[in-house]
């Protein structure tokens, strides 16, 4: 039931990001379920990861080598290896130490990333079994397989690239992300992995995801639920260029922020529009804030009712629910005579009171389409937020009723 756009779009190769693929059988058979990112010495390796403090074991030890010098990236679905305890943490470091074996790399530059059941030890016999062929499928071709080699509940692998050029030197940012169920903030469950050539120094690029970040994986929500497994990982190989990036104040910094900013965004919608179950993709934007955390509150207010989600998905134009949420959203300055409230191009509420333009038809045309836009105006300031969701429908029931089995 995913939203919108289907098409594997040009992923570009990134000079110096080789990417390989296996079939582990790590919980089903005949699908890709392990993959093996590898670049040269030298690159630089920044990463955001999930703030619920059950993280799974990988995310601990992804945590522990990002200042190591990584190497290498081993990522595996159909296990999370979360709340799996000290075996999980011996499980992961026995994982990456026969990935960097195959590769004659230290183990300590080895990052590994799970996702998947949370609560199941990881078959580590079936992950190492099935390395020799991830390892030898190694290409800087191998962004599509590597799509579908991180999905779990997806309908479809997800991809994004970017290049800009800057004083006649062409420069290339490429990703994928994984998510559809458990999604919100504080990163998701989802996995992303993104990659430039361009030189950059690791502060500056940690700098620079952490923004992304904030701007895209951490602006969506399908069900409101924060995974144990979340990261997202930019890797800059450096092969591309001379010179290493290490000031804001270039235009190769500027066109750089600009790609990973737009091919991160592009990665998350793709999340939200692949949400579990979601035949509608949802845009909240909150103006006239105060300040960004009253704009967010009030959005993710929205977004995470239920009562609103079962509307959308049943394109019923009930608003109540959505005036009902901005009114109950924790922003203490809140003045109800100020707010204004759109349901796409037709305003519902207006300085607090019913919109006396509305009619139900105008509200419905809205509604029966699969992309909607909330619009919300509190009359408090000039900072402005969006956010992305989806609706909930019985799909999400049996898609998460069914998980395991």
């Amino acid at each position: 039931m995913a939203v919108g756009f289907d098409v594997w779009p040009d992923v570009k190769a990134v000079k110096g990001f080789r990417l390989g693929t296996a079939e582990a059988g790590i919980r089903k058979t005949n699908r890709r379920d392990l993959v093996v990112m590898e670049w040269d010495e030298g690159a630089s390796v920044a990463g955001v990861f999930t703030l619920n403090k059950f993280c799974a074991a990988p995310v601990h030890l992804a945590k522990g080598r990002l200042n190591q010098s990584p190497r290498c990236f081993v990522i595996n679905t159909g296990n999370a290896n979360a709340g799996t305890g000290q075996q999980g943490m011996e499980a992961a470091k026995e994982s990456t130490a026969g990935v960097a074996e195959l590769l004659n790399i230290p183990s300590e530059s080895v990052l590994p990333f799970s996702t998947g059941v949370i609560g199941e030890q990881l078959p580590v016999d079936r992950l190492l079994a099935g390395s020799p062929a991830a390892v030898a499928d190694l290409s800087e071709e191998g962004w599509y397989k590597a799509g579908e080699g991180i999905l779990t509940t997806d309908t479809r692998p997800k991809g994004a690239s970017r290049q800009f050029e800057v004083d006649g030197v062409v420069y290339t940012v490429s990703g994928i992300s994984k998510g559809s169920g458990m999604i919100r903030p504080n990163m998701a469950t989802m996995l992303a992995f993104m990659a430039t050539d361009v030189p950059a120094a690791q502060p500056l690029l940690q700098k620079l995801l952490n923004d992304a970040v904030n701007l895209s994986f951490n602006r969506i929500s399908v069900d409101g639920d924060t995974s144990t497994n979340d990261c997202c990982m930019l890797v800059a190989t450096g092969k591309t260029g001379s010179e290493p990036l290490n000031s804001e104040a270039s235009d190769l910094y500027v066109g750089l922020r600009q790609a990973v900013n737009e091919v991160a965004v592009e990665l998350a919608q793709a999340i939200v529009r692949d949400g579990e179950g979601a035949s509608k993709f949802i845009t909240v934007s909150v103006e006239q804030a105060d300040t960004s955390a009253d704009a967010l509150e009030v959005a993710y207010t929205i977004a995470h009712s239920p009562l609103v989600k079962t509307a959308l998905f049943a394109s019923d134009p009930n608003w109540g629910r959505i005036l009902a949420a901005v009114g109950r959203a924790e922003v203490n300055t809140l003045v109800i005579e100020r707010i204004t409230i759109w349901l796409g191009d037709v305003c519902i509420v207006e300085n607090g009171e019913p919109a006396a333009s509305y009619t139900e038809a105008a509200g419905q045309a809205v509604m029966d389409k699969d992309e909607i836009t909330i619009r919300v105006a509190l009359g408090a300031g000039d900072v402005c937020e969006q956010i992305w969701t989806t609706d909930l429908s019985h799909e999400y029931v049996r898609i998460n009723a069914e998980y395991r089995s």
